[in-house]
């Protein structure tokens, strides 16, 4: 039967989008409508949607978003097209063609659009990395942490006696772990974490309005969780979590104070917070969303470690639209940030 391609997302029914997501065994809320929504109301982000059809049938779902750090000309030199866990294509009946057609479209909606394309693996791709390969990309290594979330019992065991210990440590100290309360609390966790990323992580992270909205989103039990911690009146730290019922939570952003409330260990209590909801609400597994490359050192890798996840390799997929640009956004995150000084 013939494939046909569209990207207009007012052509897709909901249900069938979401049908498809609930059945496919790499399904996973990154390509769900509800993220669609968004990325379409954070400020900065353009969502980008490609479908497939089979027939009448909706086979395959590709979304991703092209994000700036400015709204003005300048943005461009930061532009980049990130795809989180697609595409995502059904049976294996012209798999191969279907995805090169995905793959083709996507690159003629963006590549005057971004510097380049990233897709961030959920999944092993196999064989069907030439695929990607034929379509100009090429593979670079990710590593990974995934926690099963199936038993509690199981996953206390395999956490590092530390970890739990520190667990128990922070609540007993009089830390919480809250639902937030209001929307400035979630402003307290964002202010956090832009502090974060701003003098330690340095890179960048969404504006406010993303925050805003996936909140807002989890009022209607839409997208995930927020999880904050909280000592006294003040937050300390802080989960946000996107979800796929009955499959996935994903530790997206998070952060602690753990220097100034050292025995409270607000980091610990937060990512403990997402992988107790996984196990309470019966999902499979908790994903960290990665922990760096082997021949880097990554601090964070060593954290993660403690939680008794296994070590996953599933890698990213990278296009290069414009080669004489992306040398100059090599360094235009740190020219940028020199910008915001002047």
């Amino acid at each position: 039967m013939q494939t046909t391609i569209t990207t207009d997302v007012n052509k897709i029914l909901i249900p069938e989008w979401d049908k498809l997501l609930a059945t496919h065994p790499n399904g996973t809320v990154f390509q769900s409508y509800d993220m669609y929504k968004l990325f379409k109301e954070t400020k900065k982000f353009e969502p980008v949607i490609v479908a497939a059809y089979s027939g009448d049938k909706l086979n395959g779902i590709l979304l991703g978003a092209i994000i700036k750090e400015y709204s003005s000309k300048i943005g461009f030199f930061t532009s980049r097209t990130v795809i989180y866990g697609g595409p995502l294509i059904n049976g294996e009946s012209d798999f191969d063609t279907t995805l090169d057609l995905m793959l083709k479209e996507l690159i003629y909606l963006v590549k005057n659009k971004s510097i380049f394309i990233q897709f961030r693996n959920f999944f092993e791709w196999g064989d069907r990395k030439k695929v990607f390969f034929n379509n100009g990309f090429k593979y670079l290594e990710r590593l990974n942490y995934i926690v099963d979330t199936t038993s509690g019992k199981d996953v206390k065991k395999r956490m590092s006696a530390s970890k739990m210990r520190q667990v128990k440590k922070g609540l007993k100290n009089g830390a919480e772990i809250i639902e937030p309360e209001n929307i400035e609390q979630v402003k307290e966790f964002y202010k956090l974490l832009y502090y974060l990323y701003k003098y330690k992580v340095k890179k960048p992270l969404p504006e406010w309005s993303f925050f805003k909205s996936f909140y807002e989103q989890t009022k209607d039990g839409k997208l995930g969780i927020i999880r904050l911690i909280k000592y006294k009146n003040e937050i300390i730290g802080g989960i946000l979590s996107p979800v796929l019922k009955n499959k996935v939570i994903y530790e997206w952003y998070i952060c602690g104070m753990d220097r100034e409330y050292k025995n409270l260990y607000p980091s610990v209590l937060a990512t403990w917070a997402a992988i107790d909801y996984g196990v309470k609400n019966n999902l499979e597994i908790f994903d960290f969303m990665g922990v760096g490359v082997h021949d880097r050192d990554y601090g964070v890798r060593e954290f993660k470690s403690k939680f008794g996840g296994k070590m996953v390799n599933y890698g990213r997929f990278g296009r290069i639209n414009n080669k004489f640009l992306y040398g100059i956004t090599e360094v235009g995150f740190n020219v940028l940030a020199w910008l915001k000084k002047i």
